[in-house]
């Protein structure tokens, strides 16, 4: 019976061999990013272009290479404007005829990084449909249903019929509201990356999950709600747990739940005395 249930030698094998080709593939993943990243910097390094510019002679080998690096710097300065310009505007018309205010549009862009990458941009769009008014109002936009974009226009771009106490319409802040609409976006996916970090610290990207003992080992690590502000966790044995965090990250609660009841000593060896959600990927990693 004992024998039935232990691994037999060529399995084991089987799974270094597995194992070890996964480590080579992921090494040689590393060096071809590697070299790309060298690739880019050599191609923008001014004693690159002093080169370029110090050869006479002209060839195919040379046409490439400068071709190369005109296309490395303007995506170089692409990246380096939409990283320090991350909220823009631009005027759209609308093409319907009955659009009102004659179809001027403001668009807003704003540009979010997840992860050392750009995500694609979300806009919104605003018009002032109200007559002999400069008030503007939410239009069309592509953001999350989970960022409250309603309640940050009625704050920040009331309309005139929201007036305060005296009796006198209430002014309108476009910079403040498209402040605070970013910075809900930036909040969102950086709850929503450090999710997968902790996927990948309790290694659940990897075989990691499967050579842990059943009793302690993490079988899924998902996000709870749209908002990404609840975090789901479930073991092998049958544990669950539910970690609440506020919109900066803090931890509020963490629960977990098992055959007796609340485990709180679980609770405790998964947080490791963090108070911030990004502080338990590293717990995670070091046991």
């Amino acid at each position: 019976m004992a024998s039935r249930l232990s691994p037999s030698p060529e399995l084991s094998v089987a799974d270094k061999l597995h194992d070890e080709i996964a480590k080579l593939r992921a090494q040689v993943e590393s060096l071809k990013n590697d070299v790309k990243l060298q690739t880019a910097t050599l191609m923008t390094a001014d004693s690159t272009r002093q080169i370029l510019q110090s050869q006479t002679t002209s060839g195919v080998f040379k046409q490439k290479l400068v071709a190369r690096f005109e296309e490395q710097s303007a995506h170089k300065q692409q990246c380096l404007y939409r990283a320090c310009a991350t909220i823009t505007t631009f005027k759209v018309t609308d093409p319907d005829p009955n659009a009102v205010d004659g179809g001027n549009v403001l668009g807003l862009r704003f540009e979010v990084m997840s992860k050392a990458k750009f995500v694609r941009p979300y806009y919104v769009m605003l018009n002032r449909p109200y007559a002999n008014r400069r008030y503007l109002r939410v239009h069309r936009h592509t953001v999350p249903q989970c960022i409250p974009l309603s309640g940050l226009a009625a704050r920040h771009l009331p309309s005139p019929a929201d007036k305060n106490e005296d009796d006198t319409p209430r002014k309108q802040d476009l910079s403040r509201f498209a402040r605070a609409l970013r910075r809900e976006l930036v909040r969102y996916h950086n709850r929503a990356a450090v999710i997968g970090d902790m996927k990948r610290a309790a290694g659940l990207h990897s075989k990691k999950a499967a050579d842990q003992e059943p009793e302690t080992s993490i079988v899924d690590i998902t996000a709870a709600d749209a908002e990404a502000k609840q975090i789901s966790i479930q073991w092998r044995d049958g544990r669950s747990g539910r970690l609440i965090m506020n919109d900066d990250g803090e931890i509020m609660r963490m629960v977990v739940q098992g055959d007796m009841g609340q485990d709180r000593e679980t609770v405790r060896q998964f947080l490791g005395g963090a108070v911030r959600v990004e502080d338990v990927p590293r717990h995670l990693e070091k046991h």
